[in-house]
């Protein structure tokens, strides 16, 4: 690794799923497989919370939600906290005590009481900062009902209708081009700071976060053209009927059971049109850094903060339930001064919590204690000893305060739902996550090992879930399982 701190450009997108940017995937995206082949692809990404604001306060501060105190959405009435725990060092804080420049585009998205700048960030163009605020107000609902809802007009198609809720477009297009959305002058603005740092005669962090391919997907007719619908398969495990898993599961699919199967694809579509806006998007900020005579010293980091359903399990969105479509992220990682043999793919976990230790080892840096560690050291070798063999997820609430865990191997997943039964699934047998072993006693070895790593990472992370109180304790085995020797 070179002697001096390298520059760091991370480009955070919003709800984009990892199997996207995988080479042999359908979606296009060019400029992700250009610095998969001049960088490294990271297999195993994943989030730590399928929901914006605390996947992005564990990025920000390496600590899971329950640590970090962030567990839903911080910016409407039904957070459960407004932001952070603010004892927490963030990384930008370390990296502006040892004088770097660090500016930030986009999304902050982690509290409302404090915006970037208090924590080191130059604020070039900062959105979902603590004067944003999200949800609906019960004015707004009275407006509606004054109104009235037209329960007979016919449903567009891609139009989604909630009785008594209203209708909204799951996906759809947008006039103008990609200098007409929002993202265009996020990643702008991103590259004009770049370019002020590139001429100071110090290291750079520039954290870029536009709000594609979040739902809807709205994007310009151009990208949607690039696919026919026609060639756009449903989701492998789109016919799951779900009748093994939660209750949960089944009534947020049959919201979206109004689509039809051509509809289900053309969504498909719309979410691969705007994947594809958005690594063009990336692909400004790959020319920009090249430009600028900045490429051989900056890493250039591609992630998200969590991915999206896209009609898998005939579900869309993110947070609870567990699956893979929604928790694992893309991580593409460029850097030619410090990348040995580059074109190698990682097939390790990590997670939103590294981040924090990563950059600070690529500051030179020393750590601070925190629930991630820095995958750096796969910059240099494909094997690094002792790295976690298991991957653990904190759901702590969306909007409607319902709480999930998982832990998950190369080879299964086990999943604590207080809300109801819990789930277990062969990945090695079935890798889309169909059949749900909870209740097969030919795994009920696997199931007892599998709490056991869940209740190691519980304690780990400081988690909330080791409660004895009997309307609390519904795992079937609890803490000890996993803390006796």
């Amino acid at each position: 690794m070179p002697n001096r701190p390298p520059n760091i450009f991370v480009f955070m997108s919003d709800q984009e799923q990892a199997q996207v940017v995988n080479p042999e995937h359908p979606c296009l995206t060019p400029v992700a497989d250009k610095l998969a082949r001049q960088g490294l692809l990271f297999r195993r990404c994943y989030t730590t919370s399928a929901h914006s604001c605390p996947a992005r306060a564990t990025y920000f501060t390496g600590f899971y939600p329950s640590v970090a105190k962030v567990y839903n959405n911080v910016c409407n009435a039904q957070k459960i906290s407004g932001t952070y725990d603010p004892a927490l060092t963030h990384f930008s804080q370390c990296l502006r005590e040892a004088d770097w420049n660090l500016g930030i585009t986009g999304k902050w998205h982690c509290s409302d009481t404090e915006d970037p700048g208090e924590r080191g960030w130059d604020e070039v163009y900062p959105t979902a900062t603590k004067a944003a605020h999200m949800g609906v107000h019960w004015e707004q609902w009275t407006a509606l009902a004054e109104k009235g809802f037209d329960f007979d007009t016919p449903r567009s198609p891609g139009e989604i209708v909630n009785p008594g809720y209203g209708r909204h477009l799951a996906y759809g297009v947008r006039p103008g081009g990609i200098e007409d959305t929002d993202d265009y002058k996020v990643v702008t603005r991103a590259i004009e700071a770049m370019e002020r740092y590139a001429r100071e005669d110090k290291p750079f962090l520039i954290h870029c976060g536009p709000t594609n391919p979040h739902d809807p997907y709205v994007v310009p007719q151009n990208y949607v053209d690039r696919y026919n619908l026609a060639d756009v398969p449903l989701p492998p495990n789109y016919r799951d009927n779900l009748r093994d898993k939660p209750r949960l599961y089944q009534r947020q699919a049959q919201l979206w059971a109004q689509l039809s199967e051509d509809e289900v694809r053309d969504s498909v579509r719309h979410y691969w049109a705007d994947c594809s806006l958005v690594d063009e998007l990336r692909g400004m900020v790959y020319d920009a850094v090249d430009a600028l005579g900045l490429r051989d010293n900056t890493v250039l980091i591609f992630t998200s903060d969590h991915g999206d359903y896209v009609g898998a399990h005939g579900l869309y969105c993110k947070g609870v339930p567990a699956f893979d479509e929604a928790m694992r992220l893309p991580l593409i990682v460029r850097w030619p001064e410090g990348i040995a043999d580059p074109g190698r793919e990682v097939d390790e976990f990590v997670t939103l919590a590294d981040f924090h230790a990563t950059f600070l080892e690529l500051a030179g840096l020393d750590p601070l204690p925190t629930h991630g560690q820095s995958f750096a050291p796969f910059f240099r070798s494909g094997e690094v000893e002792g790295w976690p063999q298991e991957y653990y997820n904190q759901m702590g609430s969306v909007e409607l305060w319902y709480t999930q865990r998982f832990v998950q191997t190369k080879y299964a997943k086990y999943v604590f739902n207080g809300f109801d039964f819990d789930e277990l699934y062969d990945l090695d047998a079935d890798p889309l996550e169909m059949v749900n072993r909870i209740d097969d006693p030919a795994y009920e070895c696997l199931k007892n090992d599998m709490l056991k790593r869940l209740w190691k990472q519980a304690r780990r992370t400081e988690d909330l879930i080791g409660i004895r109180y009997h309307t609390c304790a519904l795992a079937p085995f609890g803490p000890v399982i996993g803390l006796a020797e």
